[in-house]
């Protein structure tokens, strides 16, 4: 769990955006500081529409990166002329609107809901399925908060799940600190059960997006799940398993539950059953016992395996854990080291959603975006900008065939057939 203090500038769409994170943000159970002296992190979401906008954006971010021990930029200006901030000496993570909430986490466990109560937001179905977790990671605070997972009965899940589509909900997320761990507390992991009840029980045209799974928690089950997506196509075809590292002595280091070829066993049964599929994963650069060596075996695992969603977040000491106490890396050798995973992570995401350009895809509208936009999933849980929606009549909870026309690198834009 973090504070995070968010500033915008610009447009009533950067205060959309704005309005979404912190949305994200809250659902992650982040809350905002009550001043920027108490924040965890500082966003900057920018504006960069004159050059007097652009040198007042580089001064509030030297002034933000002084008063906080993160700093995230996001916006126009980060998006358009993100290595202005570099340049100017900033220690900054620029980044998508959509990776901000991600990068908060700082590869914590989410802390979904207080409580495992379904949430209707819109056409968006919340469905924590169970509360706490069952690893020790070094760096993570989350655990002090959640405990040990503590698993409602598949049957309860069910019919929380049937509530949310009868209200009106088409997306289910299915969330947890580590969906993956669901049942173990009663001696069987449950998930692959779960899903496949829901898919096949739950009447009505919706879609199921999994939270994110521990790659230790997944594996040992990781056939079976597989086999329960390959079965159900209102299942999106979307894992979010983080890695965190692609040295097992870092790993170890961290207390993570699984090592580099667990990791690798999850993502083959995958691949050995779907065609079309969407892994994201999260990599910790600059942990304490990361050597220039440990570096290098994150980097040959990304381009490895080449997941289409890729968080890299910067280490940051979390107060009471025992990481707190390890000897830190410089802060420069961790922006370096970012800096080299972030651009792989942009060329390795870009190329997956330019292979989408000219396909034709089914998707869910699932929220409206700036505009007369709308926010669109495919199959695989990528997402698709559909502008003009008002002229084709599409609103959130439709489903529509559209064309990918083109893509932004970490989003696409399609135009309805």
């Amino acid at each position: 769990m973090a504070t995070y203090h968010i500033e915008t500038y610009g447009c009533t769409s950067n205060q959309g955006e704005s309005r979404q994170i912190e949305q994200a943000l809250r659902e992650g159970g982040h809350y905002p500081a009550d001043s920027l002296d108490d924040a965890d992190v500082a966003i900057l979401n920018s504006c960069t529409v004159v050059e007097k906008t652009e040198r007042n954006m580089i001064r509030r971010a030297e002034e933000l990166q002084e008063e906080t021990a993160d700093l995230i930029v996001t916006g126009c200006m980060a998006l358009a002329q993100g290595e202005e901030f570099d340049e100017a000496g900033i220690d900054a993570q620029i980044l998508h609107w959509d990776e901000v909430p991600d990068a908060v986490l700082n590869g914590e466990c989410p802390t979904v809901t207080p409580d495992t109560e379904p949430v209707l937001d819109g056409k968006i179905g919340i469905l924590p399925i169970a509360r706490g977790c069952m690893s020790n990671c070094s760096y993570c605070i989350t655990k002090f908060a959640t405990g040990r997972v503590d698993s409602p009965s598949v049957q309860e899940n069910v019919e929380k799940a049937r509530a949310l589509v009868h209200a009106g909900a088409t997306e289910i997320r299915i969330t947890g600190q580590d969906t993956g761990v669901y049942g173990w507390d009663t001696g069987d992991r449950k998930l692959p059960e779960l899903l496949d009840r829901i898919c096949s029980e739950i009447d009505g045209e919706f879609r199921v997006r999994v939270g994110m799974a521990n790659p230790g928690g997944i594996h040992g089950i990781h056939d079976e799940l597989a086999d329960v997506f390959a079965r159900h196509d209102k299942l999106y075809n979307f894992i979010h398993a983080p890695v965190q590292s692609g040295s097992d002595e870092v790993l170890e280091s961290m207390r993570r539950q699984h090592r580099v070829d667990k990791f690798r066993e999850v993502v083959d049964a995958f691949d050995d059953r779907l065609d079309y599929w969407t892994l994201s994963t999260d990599f910790i650069v600059g942990f304490p016992t990361e050597t220039d060596a440990d570096h290098q075996q994150s980097m040959e695992l990304l381009r490895e395996v080449r997941p289409e969603k890729i968080n890299v977040t910067r280490f940051s000491k979390r107060p009471g854990t025992d990481a707190a106490d390890m000897k830190g890396l410089g802060g420069t050798l961790k922006k370096e080291r970012s800096k080299e995973m972030s651009a792989a992570k942009m060329e390795i995401v870009a190329e997956a959603y330019e292979a989408m350009v000219g396909t034709t895809q089914e998707v869910l509208v699932v929220q409206e975006g700036t505009g007369d936009s709308v926010k669109c999933r495919d199959g695989a849980y990528r997402q698709i900008i559909v502008q003009n929606a008002g002229d084709h009549g599409l609103e959130p909870g439709d489903f529509c065939e559209v064309e990918v026309t083109s893509h932004q690198t970490v989003y696409a834009f399609g135009t309805p057939v």
